[in-house]
C-alpha cells in the first residue's frame, strides 16, 4: 500500500501551501499516529506556516504558543483569575474558609492558557509550540507530561485529560540542542528552503495574476542570492513581498529592469551587513544566470 501523501499535499496546496513529498509524508504520519511533529529549519522557511495551512485544510481551530526564554507553565498551561478571587473571598466573609478555597479554585476561576486550551477543544486543534529552542530547559521538561499522555496536572482541580488529540506541530530554528526526551516524543522532519520549483508555485499560489514566467524568474533569482554569504538568507515571505513588487511594477524580464530589481532588493535584504554586500555588481552578476 502506498502512503497517501498526495491527498495531504493537494489538502495543503487548496489552501495556499505547497509542501514537499517529504513533510506531506511527515503530516501524514502526524496524523496516522497522533503523535506531534517536529519542525527544524531555518528562520523564514515556513514551517509556521505548516500549521497554519494544517488549522485551514481541516477548518479547525489553530491554538499558538509562543516560546521565549522565561516562558513558565503559567503562561502556557493556566492562570487563576485572582482579582476575581479576592472579590469572591471579600463576599464570602464570615463563611466556611474550606468552602470558599473549594468555591474560588473551581472552573469559574480558570483562566485558560494555549496548552489547557488545546487540549479541551471539542473538535481537535492544531496547537502551535512555535520556537522550543527559545524556552528553557526546565520548561521543555515541562512539555514531556502532555506530550506523552496529553493531560496536564493542576493541583487544585487534579488532571485533567484531553478531551480530543490535538495536532501539535513544534517548530524550532536550531539555536540550542533540544533534549533527547523530547525529540523521542515527536516525529521529526527537516524544513530547508523551497528549490526552484516548488517556489515558484508558491509564489503562484499566493498570487495568482502573476506571469508564470516572472514567477520562476524570481524563484531562481532568490535561490542565487541564497547561496550568496549572506548574515540572513531572505525566507519564503520575503520572496512573496518581493514577488508582489515586481508584479505590482509590471516587470516582466527581470534582465531587463536591472536597476529596478536592485533597488528593490530591500523586499529581501535584512541587515546592513547584508545591504552592503550586495552590491549593484552582484546584482548584475546573478542575473546573468537567471534563465
Amino acid at each position: 500500500m502506498k502512503i497517501p501523501q498526495k491527498k495531504v499535499a493537494t489538502q495543503l496546496a487548496a489552501v495556499g501551501y505547497i509542501p514537499d513529498r517529504d513533510l506531506a509524508t511527515a503530516l501524514w504520519l502526524m496524523e496516522s499516529l497522533k503523535r506531534p511533529l517536529l519542525l527544524e529549519g531555518e528562520a523564514g522557511v515556513g514551517k509556521t506556516e505548516v500549521a497554519r495551512a494544517l488549522a485551514l485544510a481541516h477548518d479547525t481551530k489553530l491554538i499558538r504558543l509562543q516560546c521565549y526564554e522565561g516562558l513558565d507553565q503559567s503562561a502556557a498551561l493556566y492562570e487563576w483569575n485572582y482579582q476575581r478571587q479576592l472579590l469572591a473571598i471579600k463576599a464570602r466573609e464570615g463563611s466556611d474558609a474550606s468552602a470558599v478555597e473549594e468555591h474560588i479554585f473551581s472552573e469559574a476561576y480558570l483562566l485558560e492558557r494555549p496548552l489547557l486550551a488545546a487540549i479541551r477543544q471539542e473538535k481537535p486543534p492544531v496547537l502551535l509550540i512555535d520556537e522550543v529552542d527559545r524556552a528553557d530547559e526546565e520548561f521543555e521538561a515541562f512539555l514531556l507530561e502532555l506530550l506523552s499522555d496529553f493531560q496536564v496536572s493542576i493541583p487544585e482541580l487534579g488532571t485533567i485529560t484531553a478531551t480530543t488529540i490535538p495536532r501539535v506541530i513544534l517548530t524550532s530554528n536550531g539555536t540550542r540542542e533540544l533534549s533527547d526526551a523530547l525529540r523521542r516524543r515527536c516525529l521529526y522532519h527537516y524544513v530547508d528552503y523551497p528549490d526552484v520549483d516548488r517556489e515558484a508555485r508558491i509564489i503562484l499560489s499566493r498570487l495568482p495574476g502573476i506571469d508564470t514566467d516572472l514567477a520562476l524568474q524570481i524563484a531562481n533569482m532568490v535561490s542565487l542570492i541564497r547561496k550568496e554569504d549572506l548574515r540572513k538568507s531572505p525566507g519564503v515571505a520575503e520572496t512573496l513581498d518581493w514577488a508582489a513588487t515586481l508584479a505590482g511594477l509590471d516587470i516582466r524580464h527581470l534582465r531587463d529592469e536591472p536597476e529596478t530589481v536592485h533597488e528593490t532588493l530591500m523586499c529581501l535584504i535584512k541587515t546592513a551587513e547584508d545591504k552592503s554586500s550586495m552590491t549593484r555588481e552582484v546584482t548584475d552578476r546573478l542575473l546573468g544566470k537567471v534563465a
